[in-house]
């Protein structure tokens, strides 16, 4: 599929600083089709809450927002060829735990001013035609297509929201009533296709990509300088640390069993895993955020990658990007056993189901780090997991639906 215009509107911002499945797929598509990306408007309550935490460092995509409010930068911004991303330059009214019939109102309102505002932004680049793809933005993309009347309604669920307390309240209804009214639907898991089926019956699994000129395990790297002071065995995870998705538990009894080896996380911790036991042990290393350039570089210098995740309906169905990028750069993978973990990966991981079964998993792949064979059949495995794999699948959903429209 060439020369077509795409709108994402997507729950996770373009300007994040963890790694983006639907930014990355976003830079895919507009090799050969035009993109405009749409950042989701600051809500006023959210808004105010960080001007009064002014006090902390803003995040990048918060400030970013913030300077288009104030008029300080243009609204869109020309990021490659193809490929633009829009600020809307006014906020919305907070809706999340409103009374339904209030919130019914109060969003329908948001989608128009977003709606319209879209409308404008695809006029000045001269889209004509185009077609919508929502990345889990079940809010703020309820109404879009009654609205910007796309071509086509494409619905990405790439993560279970419904879970998690934002969306908790009408979450559900509201990716029922997107699932009911998109021409087609994707989903990156065999158990969220399943689940979404019963709403719509052109529902496809497509699993996600990693970008392999970041995660090429040819590539020979410098030890990033603060691993340099810590011991081999390292045991590491990259990624978000977030209480609702990994298993503090399992990680400090693990850590405790193994004080020979060292047990690395990078990423950006929230409050819970801060104040964290884990903290006390001398083999338990936090190195905080790193730039997604730089996570090949730790990746490379792990014995052992791990995915410590809870269980639960946040996580159970979600596919774990880490662990094609874990694969890809070759290493031995333990992680917990999850739905998608035994259907997607667990003839090339070690999964675990408590934490004797993590242990002794994570005894046998330290046995397999330098196994050659293994390593090259991960990292074959890994590479037809790429975005443009991924986008190709997309392309031909899409195609098939026209076909049938």
């Amino acid at each position: 599929m060439k020369d077509q215009n795409f709108i994402i509107t997507a729950a996770q911002l373009w300007d994040t600083q963890i790694g983006s499945a639907i930014k990355n797929m976003a830079l895919e598509i507009s090799k050969q089709n035009k993109v405009l990306f749409v950042n989701s408007p600051l809500d006023i309550s959210t808004r105010l809450h960080a001007v009064l935490k002014s006090a902390r460092k803003q995040t990048q995509e918060f400030e970013q927002r913030m300077a288009v409010l104030k008029g300080k930068r243009f609204p869109l911004r020309c990021i490659r060829p193809n490929l633009w991303v829009v600020d809307c330059p006014f906020t919305l009214l907070p809706v999340s735990k409103l009374p339904t019939p209030i919130f019914e109102c109060v969003n329908r309102y948001n989608n128009y001013r977003i709606g319209h505002y879209i409308l404008q932004q695809a006029e000045l680049l001269g889209f004509k035609k185009f077609i919508h793809l929502i990345d889990n933005d079940l809010f703020r993309s309820l109404h879009l297509k009654q609205i910007i009347k796309p071509k086509y309604t494409v619905y990405y669920r790439r993560d279970n929201f419904i879970g998690v307390p934002y969306w908790s309240k009408h979450g559900r209804h509201c990716e029922e009533y997107i699932v009911r009214n998109a021409d087609a639907v994707i989903a990156n898991s065999i158990l969220f296709a399943n689940e979404l089926k019963s709403y719509n019956a052109n529902v496809h699994f497509v699993p996600m990509g990693i970008d392999l000129d970041i995660y090429d395990a040819s590539i020979n790297r410098n030890i990033p300088t603060d691993l340099l002071n810590i011991t081999s065995p390292i045991i590491g995870y990259t990624g978000a640390i977030l209480e609702s998705r990994l298993d503090a538990s399992l990680l400090y009894q693990a850590a405790e069993c193994m004080p020979e080896y060292s047990f690395v996380l990078v990423g950006p911790e929230d409050r819970y895993f801060k104040e964290h036991l884990l903290h006390n042990l001398s083999n338990v290393h936090f190195l905080g955020s790193k730039q997604v350039e730089q996570l090949p570089d730790y990746i490379q210098a792990f014995d052992v990658c791990i995915n410590p995740q809870k269980v639960n309906d946040i996580t159970n169905g979600n596919y774990p990007l880490k662990i094609d990028e874990y694969l890809a750069m070759g290493k031995p993978v333990v992680a917990t056993s999850t739905y998608t973990m035994r259907e997607a990966f667990a003839p090339y991981t070690h999964l675990a189901t408590n934490v004797d079964e993590f242990v002794n998993s994570l005894r046998i792949a330290l046995r397999e780090t330098n196994d050659s064979k293994l390593r090259e059949q991960r990292i074959a495995f890994a590479h037809t997991h790429s975005w443009k794999n991924s986008v190709e699948q997309i392309y031909n959903v899409i195609e098939e639906t026209e076909k049938d429209i």
